[in-house]
């Protein structure tokens, strides 16, 4: 697995936002994976996207390293984050928006604003 592990540790360092996901951003694969990436797409986030069934030892190995059983997984400057559940409750919440900001990653406050008001 310590292949798998430098290999996340080499993608969370050098891209200021990834998600391990089923799939890619294009063509997601999984409904969780569809929504967080949905999300991240519609507020204009730019993301690296890790498609973990491409590599079952990145699938696997992405939940060893963040000890988080699910997927999809978003990181920002290298820190997990969560997953769909924490990410959706953070997008309606604004607290994503506030550790975009504080992370320096620019989005789009009309269209997180825009999630808001039709989750509201």
């Amino acid at each position: 697995m310590a292949d798998a592990a430098t290999q996340i540790q080499e993608t969370i360092t050098a891209n200021p936002v990834v998600l391990f996901m089923k799939g890619t951003k294009e063509m997601p694969q999984c409904g969780f994976s569809s929504r967080v990436a949905g999300v991240l797409n519609y507020m204009g986030v730019e993301f690296s996207d890790v498609n973990v069934l491409a590599d079952e030892g990145i699938r696997q190995g992405i939940k060893d390293f963040s000890d988080w059983p699910t997927i999809p997984q978003l990181y920002v400057k290298g820190e997990f984050v969560g997953g769909c559940d924490i990410i959706t409750e953070m997008t309606l919440s604004g607290e994503l928006d506030t550790l975009l900001e504080e992370n320096g990653v620019p989005f789009d406050k009309d269209a997180a604003d825009k999630i808001r008001e039709a989750n509201g």
